[in-house]
């Protein structure tokens, strides 16, 4: 089996409502949908969603590589061979995660309708039966976000991520709203995308949400600051999950030689797919490292390849992949049991696409073929 064929669609996936965090606001999320097709007439896809301040990757650059670089080279390729997929890309040009991520997740589509088998039979079988689904909270005023956390609980949800991340002084009167609205049964985990900047603030903050008992509060400083992380982690008994500042193998030994987090957030976008995700997996586990698989707001296709990586794993004990909650309409029909997610064991990925509503969706693509 060889990829005979792969295009590239550039999709706009609108949004119910505006998603606001610390450092953008998105009226529409622009996504990179990859759809490979092989000698034996097999088709697979997979997603990129970049984020500029995350990776240093943009839509149209994302778009540009897959057309010029990657795709080209792969031409020819068995898309089952994982290894020597991500060394040729990596070979061919630095970085760019999210590109190689799109790739990969179409490549794992193929081979398991080749073989029969939904992806997490590829990455050890199935582990978990089900995970929670945790609502997303977006920056809104306290009361504004106080009220949509009661409205979730009432529709099942036992779980809030809250975005924060304005400046501190704000957000602990938006935490201490929704905690004290919701009550104490439901989890609260503050995500705050690194707008507390440092650890200075940072510890400030905890000091003054001492009673709000948060499940963890992630990436609080700068990206690049494993430091910071490491004075907030030992000064404080919130537990501290690292987002952002988590990317690769390079980041992942940092974060365990110097225990600078009790949580990572993995997600495919910022590693590189499906492949490098069970890589980091792994790496957190050997350290006691507990991981969760979050997304950078993907359609059906990224969200489906991140809950396969999920549920296949131990150490993964939670899941933040929430995108296809938030769009008015989708490429994908993964189902969502809210306020759970059970995966089929259909191959692949296990959900199909819907090819008139990704024409309806794009804005340019391209076709690269042999």
């Amino acid at each position: 089996m060889k990829i005979a064929e792969i295009e590239i669609y550039a999709i706009h996936l609108p949004l119910y409502e505006p998603f606001i965090i610390s450092y953008a606001t998105y009226d529409y999320m622009p996504s990179i949908i990859v759809k490979i097709t092989t000698d034996t007439g097999l088709v697979g896809y997979g997603e990129g969603v970049a984020d500029e301040h995350v990776t240093g990757e943009s839509w149209k650059g994302t778009f540009e590589i897959l057309k010029n670089t990657l795709a080209p080279k792969l031409i020819g390729e068995n898309p089952m061979n994982m290894e020597r997929i991500h060394e040729l890309m990596d070979a061919e040009i630095y970085g760019v995660p999210t590109a190689k991520a799109a790739i990969d997740i179409a490549c794992y589509d193929v081979a398991g309708k080749a073989l029969g088998v939904p992806v997490y039979n590829l990455l050890g079988g199935r582990y978990h039966e089900e995970f929670p689904i945790t609502h997303v909270l977006s920056i809104a005023a306290p009361e504004a976000m106080a009220n949509e956390a009661e409205e979730r609980v009432a529709a099942g949800y036992r779980s809030m991520k809250m975005k924060v991340g304005t400046n501190v002084a704000d957000d602990v009167l938006r935490i201490q709203a929704v905690r004290e609205r919701v009550g104490e049964d439901i989890a609260i985990r503050v995500d705050v995308n690194q707008g507390w900047v440092n650890s200075a603030n940072t510890l400030l903050g905890l000091q003054k949400l001492q009673d709000c008992s948060l499940d963890w509060l992630e990436q609080p400083v700068r990206a690049d600051d494993i430091d910071g992380m490491v004075e907030v982690k030992s000064k404080s008994s919130t537990p501290m999950m690292i987002d952002e500042g988590l990317r690769g193998v390079r980041d992942m030994r940092e974060i365990i030689a110097k225990r600078a987090a009790d949580k990572v957030n993995i997600k495919l976008m910022k590693c590189g797919g499906i492949y490098p995700a069970t890589k980091l997996a792994h790496m957190a586990e050997m350290a006691g490292i507990e991981c969760q698989i979050g997304s950078m707001v993907e359609s059906s296709i990224g969200s489906a390849a991140g809950f396969h990586v999920a549920f296949s794993k131990k150490i993964i004990t939670s899941v933040e992949l929430t995108g296809p909650l938030k769009f008015s309409k989708d490429v994908g029909n993964l189902h969502y049991d809210v306020p759970f997610i059970r995966l089929s064991g259909k191959p692949g990925l296990g959900i199909d696409i819907d090819e008139q509503v990704l024409q309806e969706l794009t804005v340019f693509s391209e076709k690269v073929s042999g």
